[in-house]
């Protein structure tokens, strides 16, 4: 946006808020990244994350370069009475802005690693596979995900549960540093010397606390894996369960694992050896040598034939193909729930209900979690928030929604009739029947994995509530409150965390969103 521009007055919708042109423009002045309203050429663009079923539809966005920016913007919404969210790269966007300010933070690209230290330093917008890429000619992996696309910093709010996680916990545990501007536009270091209970509170918890600007993390020592897929197809996927529940008993704390259940649709762009099957997905990841792995897959491969058998030894550069995850954005809605246990006979029913015979698609993933993920505390020995760590397993359902790509009408941006709430209604009502075959072992749910809107639900607060015991989820509230007490960073995936007796909401040129 120009300066010149801004005689303009930009109305996306009846309810937007009118901006201060004057101080939009210092806004402009002030800011190294582009400042975008609706109608600049690249806001379209700049508002559009991994997750294209909800888009933020802010009335101003700071595309972010450096943590003054980031400073800049929070002032600037402070001062016109603007919530404030943030998007890197989208995939998790589960509460979209309408009015408020969205910082962009996907220029803020820069990874420093420290292989001395077996540390490694990440701006805003980082994602994962650059991390890979920077720390592996060392010999050193930080605890990714399983998409090199995701990024960095919210994954590890929510605490990260890796590719490594059994062997070496959250990605949250390895976190030395974080930068972070609060809701009073105020730049701090923050580190368990600092302040430890803000510090502890980041890591699994910290959605909601401020804008990180940049997150130092240790690395650990690993170059290659023994891993990948054993795929099994429709007439196996019975024995396949059962037969991976009993492994997962057996396994030691170096190898880390997920089982998938998928019906790939009948479409010519897929390969022939998935098109219209229901398939079962092992995927592996083991750090000891090859010949072991061989000796601890062997119950898995005696289940029978294989639709593939994709383990090897590799190179952790390529961790990524283990679990193979899309690329490409789409739309998309999911919900989980962690388990402290799981019997054959309730995984069969999770099996039935989301293959052929489905309403909608189902992917359905379950963790096996435990091994370092269980025990409190990084190698620095502080505890972070991440809820649930008992939890044996996590049943992770998402479903896409077809048809729903922008939930918007073309031209106008402004919410459609039809989508995604037709298509995400059918989705969560199967969401809902399938968790519902492990209730009996359901103890909470993770963050990481509530995709959509979940805020917006009638049972946001016990949503919210079921991420951490309710004494963390106390202690996280009082946080809340002495950092932000007028809910400026509300857009977050346990939103309604923050809507308790004592919040203050900020004040709005319009109706105030739900927080």
């Amino acid at each position: 946006m120009e300066i010149n521009d801004l005689v303009r007055t930009h109305r996306p919708h009846a309810d937007a808020p009118t901006l201060d042109p004057a101080a939009l423009a210092a806004l402009v002045r002030e800011s190294r990244g582009p400042v975008l309203v609706p109608g600049d050429d690249g806001y379209d663009a700049e508002r559009s994350g991994f997750q294209r079923a909800y888009r933020h539809r802010p009335a101003v966005i700071v595309g972010a370069r450096c943590a003054g920016d980031v400073v800049v913007a929070v002032r600037f919404a402070r001062a016109q009475a603007l919530p404030v969210a943030v998007q890197a790269t989208g995939h998790g966007l589960s509460a979209a802005t309408d009015g408020g300010l969205l910082i962009s933070t996907r220029r803020m690209d820069g990874v420093r690693v420290d292989p001395a230290a077996r540390t490694a330093r990440v701006e805003a917008g980082v994602v994962w596979g650059q991390v890979v890429e920077a720390a592996t000619p060392y010999g050193l992996a930080p605890l990714n995900g399983s998409s090199p696309g995701v990024g960095v910093v919210s994954y590890t709010l929510g605490g990260g549960v890796g590719v490594l996680a059994r062997t070496y916990g959250f990605a949250a545990d390895q976190v030395r540093s974080v930068d972070l501007v609060t809701a009073d536009a105020r730049q701090r270091t923050v580190t368990a010397e600092s302040d430890p209970g803000l510090f502890r509170a980041l890591l699994g918890g910290g959605h909601g606390l401020g804008v990180v600007t940049a997150m130092e993390f240790g690395l650990v020592p690993v170059a290659r894996l023994y891993g990948g897929q054993l795929v099994f197809d429709g007439e196996r996927i019975d024995a396949a369960l059962a037969a991976y529940l009993r492994w997962t008993e057996t396994v030691p704390d170096e190898l880390t694992s997920s089982l998938a259940l998928i019906v790939y649709p009948d479409l010519p762009q897929l390969p022939e050896s998935l098109r219209g099957r229901h398939l079962a997905q092992i995927r592996i990841a083991w750090t000891g040598s090859a010949e072991e792995g061989e000796r601890l897959v062997a119950p898995l491969r005696a289940v029978g034939p294989r639709v593939s058998d994709q383990l090897r030894e590799m190179p952790y550069a390529e961790s990524h193909t283990i679990h193979q995850d899309p690329s490409d954005p789409h739309a998309y809605d999911g919900d989980n729930a962690l388990l402290g246990g799981l019997d054959a006979a309730a995984l069969l029913r999770v099996a039935a209900l989301a293959g052929p015979a489905a309403p909608a698609m189902c992917v359905v993933q379950l963790n096996h979690l435990g091994g370092a993920m269980a025990r409190r505390g990084g190698p620095d020995g502080v505890a972070g928030a991440v809820g649930h760590r008992d939890a044996r397993f996590a049943l992770r359902v998402l479903s896409p929604l077809i048809g729903a790509d922008t939930g918007e009408e073309p031209g106008t941006g402004a919410p459609r009739s039809d989508g995604p709430d037709a298509a995400r209604a059918t989705v969560r009502a199967l969401h809902a029947e399938v968790l519902a075959a492990v209730g009996p072992w359901r103890i909470g749910r993770s963050v990481n994995f509530l995709f959509g809107p979940h805020g917006e639900r009638p049972d946001a607060a016990e949503v919210a509530r079921s991420v951490h015991d309710a004494d963390e989820h106390r202690r996280l509230a009082r946080l809340k409150d002495r950092h932000d007490p007028e809910n400026v960073f509300r857009f977050h995936p346990a939103g309604a965390a923050a809507a308790g007796p004592s919040r203050r909401p900020l004040p709005t040129h319009r109706p105030a969103e739900a927080p």
